[in-house]
């Protein structure tokens, strides 16, 4: 008894303990929900798990000071959707707070009125079945009563940032060797398909990278925002979720931790970096400057730029 109330007296530091939990890699919901008056609430949310199979139940959990829990209480029915990796934008939106979400999105009604998302990989519409409090958040359960696979590729969330789904590594070694490398018609055309090109030279490039970034001890989600605020391209909260493709949930939580370290200051919704902060920033641009120079060091500077110029035209930033 005593070491279980040792254990009980320890003091958890929040903020650590959130970095700590997004090591564990999630997909992206929002959930939404309408009561009896007609009023509609949409939440983004990575807290959705499965419970049981026989009867298919689901969870997810809500931040007890959030404004929308009464609705979801109040309501039957509510809507689980799981985002596909092309609705990053959707995700800001709806974790953004007092705006209309539902204005210009596209849904349909469905059980219980509740808001069904569309282009999402699923969506699981459930029957309101149990309430738990679980500390600073209640946590709903939903009963399964209709759900629809779309088998779009999902959106991931890792470290405070967007991800998505590619093969392991060693899975793709060992899909190469299987490929009958006769079938020149087949082959050659993959290898010159330039998505494919792309998707695969980026996780090359990020293989090396990132473990070079987190060395220095900050988040992907962090060091983003550190480089873009460094950067120029944007200062507002409302700008930073394009940016650094994360939400704006993220962008808050990355602040906070880069306000406690003296790194930023906030002014009215405007964020900027200390002299400490630009330092820091500084740091993390040689280490990407420095990657960068080992892995175009063997082509011309002509080629560099030839190579970024397509790059910033496909991204949309010349």
């Amino acid at each position: 008894m005593n070491s279980l109330q040792q254990i009980d007296d320890i003091t958890i530091d929040p903020l650590q303990f959130r970095r700590a939990l997004g090591n564990f890699a999630t997909g992206v919901t929002i959930i939404t929900a309408q009561n009896q008056e007609g009023e509609k609430v949409g939440v983004t949310a990575n807290s959705f798990n499965s419970v049981s199979l026989d009867p298919p139940l689901i969870l997810w959990s809500i931040d007890k000071k959030s404004s929308s829990f009464s609705i979801f209480e109040q309501a039957t029915h509510f809507a689980v959707n799981i985002l596909s990796g092309s609705q990053i934008e959707l995700s800001n939106k709806f974790s953004r707070r007092n705006i209309d979400k539902f204005e210009g999105t596209n849904f349909r009604e469905g059980h219980g009125k509740a808001p069904v998302l569309e282009n999402c990989s699923a969506v699981f519409e459930c029957q309101l079945y149990q309430i738990i409090e679980g500390g600073d958040h209640w946590i709903i359960i939903g009963k399964v009563v209709s759900f629809h696979d779309q088998g779009r590729s999902p959106l991931v969330y890792h470290q405070g940032a967007y991800s998505s789904v590619i093969p392991h590594p060693s899975l793709e070694l060992k899909h190469d060797t299987e490929i009958n490398i006769s079938d020149d018609t087949h082959q050659g055309h993959l290898y010159n398909n330039v998505c494919y090109l792309m998707s695969r030279a980026f996780k090359s490039y990020q293989t090396d990278y990132l473990p070079k970034q987190l060395a220095s001890g900050f988040r992907t989600s962090e060091a983003r925002l550190l480089l873009v605020l460094a950067s120029g391209t944007a200062s507002h909260k409302n700008d930073l979720p394009r940016d650094i493709a994360m939400p704006m949930l993220e962008v808050e939580r990355a602040a906070s931790i880069l306000k406690i370290d003296g790194l930023l200051k906030e002014e009215q919704d405007f964020l900027e970096l200390t002299e400490k902060g630009k330092k820091t920033a500084n740091y993390l641009f040689k280490i990407a400057d420095s990657h960068q120079g080992e892995v175009f060091e063997r082509y011309s500077q002509q080629d560099r730029d030839i190579f970024i110029h397509i790059l910033r035209d496909l991204a949309g930033v010349l």
